[in-house]
């Protein structure tokens, strides 16, 4: 495993071997248990009882304003414009995707009256694109992959069973 830290990134990126950007190696212990902690968030996400909201706007939430809740979609979700989460610092927002999770070029996640990025809570199924120049605020925890084009800043965690791609991006760990 190879912990590999970019200036794009604060934390920590870890890789299965030491190909790609320099870094320093480390035992494989890390990313095991890195893994199953993230497969067992996956499932609490994905295991919530009696979700508030069910296939919301047949999962085109363009435009919306969130609020603290529980959502569940039996497809996928797009967001081809911002998105706005309104709540206080405490509240939670969990958003269950069976299926894939676009969000489009330079669309913004913007967080109001308190809201945490640390509090908002993506479990997707399916594959995850997030479009060029985009600003995205929240966890993403994908059973698949997560793509991130180039130029998107995140404030947030990326989390993957299988691979997350970055390109010219800024990942910065909410507090």
């Amino acid at each position: 495993m190879t912990a590999i830290t970019q200036p794009q990134v604060t934390g920590n990126i870890y890789s299965v071997d030491a190909a790609g950007p320099a870094g320093i190696i480390t035992g494989p212990v890390k990313l095991g248990s890195a893994v199953l902690d993230m497969e067992a968030a996956y499932t609490e996400a994905a295991g919530r009882p009696n979700p508030d909201f069910i296939e919301l706007a047949a999962g085109d939430i363009s435009g919306m304003t969130l609020t603290p809740s529980i959502y569940k979609w039996s497809s996928g979700v797009t967001v081809p414009t911002d998105v706005t989460f309104s709540g206080c610092s405490n509240d939670v927002w969990i958003l269950e995707i069976a299926g894939t999770f676009t969000v489009g070029n330079g669309v913004a996640i913007h967080l109001a009256g308190g809201a945490q990025a640390k509090n908002i809570f993506w479990q997707v199924a399916g594959a995850n694109t997030i479009g060029t120049t985009a600003h995205f605020e929240e966890n993403l925890l994908a059973k698949t992959s997560i793509t991130i084009q180039t130029r998107i800043s995140i404030n947030g965690r990326l989390f993957a069973q299988t691979a997350v791609a970055l390109e010219m991006n800024t990942v910065t760990e909410p507090e």
